[in-house]
């Protein structure tokens, strides 16, 4: 199976990319704002996405711009947060439930911390319906602070109100064309380690991982957006993931931070050198361009 990565090739081969193109109301974008989202990122990603390939692995998901962007006919998507995956999974089967549900949510503080309190109490979250759990996740991430998208490591969601003028809780757009995609094509959507996610990768598929980045100082420790620490044990874990990849004769592409650390355990691989903002940080005097590597074992 070929990728095109333009519109024109996509609207040359027809089928679910012409319907979703052609159909102005069926936007595929991400629907959530994400902390590590590769919007920005997303020209050099494409510039080094193969030509052709069979089936797309991404098990580290997240917001899942390349994802939207490239619009595989076959893909497995994973991530360890269960809230997110289950978004997906709501948006895939039960669509007009959760836009539904999302119309009661208010841009208020007082009603923004009773929705995120919810998570703290076993009983009352366990109530709640998938369907319900996905327009809580949703609204909390458009309504919270920066946009940032936190668990704590009692898995709590923890990112403050946003207090922003008139955020869009509610797109009924992207919610239907991401909905749209995923029933039209062929897209498995997990909830497992990113190695379990990966097992059936085969020579002809293509993988983008697209981990928690190592940190670039002992204080920029944000690796824990889904409750669990992805620390050095789990960058050496991934290498050695790749490894195995490489041996398999996978194509994987990385992106990661720039420090010595991840540039000496990718020793032999190719590693690019990119630049790019990054808006997301409590402080905003730390936002700004930082160094970033894109890792890959094919020309």
């Amino acid at each position: 199976m070929k990728c095109y990565n333009d519109v024109e090739k996509r609207l040359a081969i027809g089928g679910i990319k012409i319907y979703l193109l052609l159909n102005t109301n069926r936007k595929v974008k991400p629907i959530l704002k994400w902390a590590g989202g590769k919007r920005k990122l997303l020209p050099e990603l494409m510039q080094r996405v193969p030509e052709e390939y069979n089936c797309y692995y991404e098990p580290f998901v997240g917001g899942g711009s390349l994802l939207f962007q490239l619009l595989p006919e076959k893909a497995v998507i994973n991530d360890a947060n269960t809230e997110l995956v289950n978004l997906y999974q709501v948006i895939k089967n039960n669509p007009h439930a959760l836009i539904e549900d999302m119309k009661k949510h208010k841009n208020n503080e007082e009603y923004f911390y009773t929705i995120r309190k919810m998570d703290r109490d076993d009983e009352t979250f366990s109530k709640l319906s998938d369907v319900e759990k996905a327009s809580r996740i949703l609204y909390l991430n458009k309504t919270c602070y920066n946009g940032l998208f936190r668990m704590n490591r009692s898995h709590h969601f923890n990112s403050p109100f946003g207090r922003y003028k008139n955020p869009k809780i509610l797109d009924e757009e992207t919610i239907l064309g991401i909905s749209d995609y995923f029933n039209k094509s062929s897209i498995e959507i997990m909830n497992a380690d990113f190695e379990v996610s990966l097992k059936k990768a085969t020579k002809t598929d293509f993988v983008y991982l697209d981990p928690p980045y190592d940190p670039v100082s002992e204080t920029a420790n944000f690796t824990t957006y889904d409750g669990n620490e992805f620390g050095k044990s789990e960058q050496i874990r991934l290498k050695k993931c790749c490894d195995a990849l490489d041996k398999r004769g996978v194509k994987f592409l990385e992106s990661n931070s720039a420090t010595d650390f991840i540039l000496e355990q990718y020793q032999g691989y190719h590693i690019d050198h990119v630049l790019m903002p990054r808006m997301i940080n409590s402080n905003a005097k730390k936002r700004g361009k930082v160094e970033e590597v894109l890792i890959r074992n094919y020309e």
